[in-house]
Formats: C-alpha cells, sequence, structure tokens
C-alpha cells in the first residue's frame, strides 16, 4: 500500500499498517478497484469510526437502485460542492462524471454555471433543488417538490436528492476544514 504524502490533511494522516483490519480491508480493495486510495479515506481515517459511518452512508446513497442516473448524483454534488468551495469534492466527483459519460468536458462547466452547461432541463431542475437545500433550506416548500415531480421523480427520488445533497455538504465542510488535497489522478481521469 503507497502512504499518501503526510501533507494532504492539515491533521495526522495515519499509516496503513497502524490501520484496523476492517479498514485496511477496505483501503486494499479501493486501491484494487481505482489504482489508489483516494485521500480522502487517509484523511477521514484519523477518526475509524467516523471513516466507517462516512463510507456507509455514502454507499447508502450512492449505490443503491434509485430513480436518479449515477451521472445525476455526480452532477448534483459537483455545482453545490463548488458553490461551497470545496476543490476535493468538484475534482474527485467531476472525474467520476467524466467516467460515467464519457465526456471529458462536463464536469467543469457544470462547477462554473450549470444554468449554461450542456445538461437537460431535468439535471438542472435537480441541481436547482440542491443548491436551494445548499443556500436556503429552510426556504423549500411544496413547489419545489411539484417542480421535480414534473421532471419524472417521485417523492422517494427526491429524498435521494436531498440525502446526497445533505451528505455531501458535511463532506464539503470536512474537506475545506481539513484541508483535504485533491490527489492528482483526479485531474486527469476521464479526460
Amino acid at each position: 500500500m503507497k502512504q499518501p504524502d503526510k501533507n494532504i490533511s492539515r491533521y495526522p494522516v495515519p499509516e496503513f499498517d497502524s490501520l484496523p483490519e476492517d479498514l485496511k480491508e477496505t483501503f486494499l480493495a479501493v486501491q484494487e478497484q481505482f489504482g489508489f486510495v483516494p485521500n480522502v479515506f487517509f484523511a477521514l481515517a484519523h477518526r475509524p469510526a467516523e471513516l466507517r459511518a462516512f463510507l456507509a452512508y455514502n454507499e447508502a446513497l450512492m449505490n443503491k437502485e434509485s430513480g436518479l442516473t449515477p451521472a445525476e448524483k455526480e452532477m448534483l454534488i459537483i455545482a453545490h460542492s463548488n458553490y461551497n468551495g470545496c476543490t476535493y469534492c468538484v475534482m474527485s466527483h467531476g472525474a467520476a462524471l467524466r467516467g460515467i459519460t464519457e465526456n471529458p468536458y462536463i464536469a467543469e462547466p457544470i462547477a462554473v454555471n450549470y444554468h449554461e452547461a450542456d445538461i437537460t432541463p431535468r439535471e438542472k431542475a435537480i441541481i436547482d433543488f440542491a443548491m436551494k437545500l445548499t443556500i436556503e433550506p429552510a426556504t423549500v416548500n411544496e413547489n419545489d417538490f411539484e417542480v421535480l415531480k414534473g421532471f419524472g421523480l417521485n417523492d422517494e427520488d427526491i429524498w435521494d436528492v436531498a440525502g446526497i445533497t445533505s451528505f455531501f455538504n458535511l463532506s464539503n465542510r470536512m474537506m475545506n476544514f481539513a484541508a483535504v488535497r485533491p490527489d492528482d489522478q483526479f485531474f486527469s481521469m476521464g479526460r
């Protein structure tokens, strides 16, 4: 296991050999799948119980059957992560979106101004809702639900949008707080 640079986070980064066995197994599986272990894993391993909870919630949100496409999930994360100034999440989820869509030009326009990006009206409506939940959560109302239902989302899909948005707003804040550096691999993935 290649140990990351100690400067990937403002908090101490644990050595791989010091990790609990279950996390070692997780890290090895991630390395096998992606060819590297993203810095977020090592950074959050500073508190193993919290990393486990983070990974479990991420799995529950991102890898379940949903009326949202994988691309829609990544798009909404990119847009609000940019609003929150989270370079780590913009870069990592931008790489994921480029891989999913096989479009090397999709992620940056969504991050900068999704209203001008070459995406569907449904995708823009999903991002609009995610942005409202990010910026003005107390103003979410029935009209917002009706707009999304007009684009074919049901109540469970809307819950998925809210859950993903809320979870990744937490992630944005943790990445910013801990100053987690994006992995170099993210800059070239899907290009």
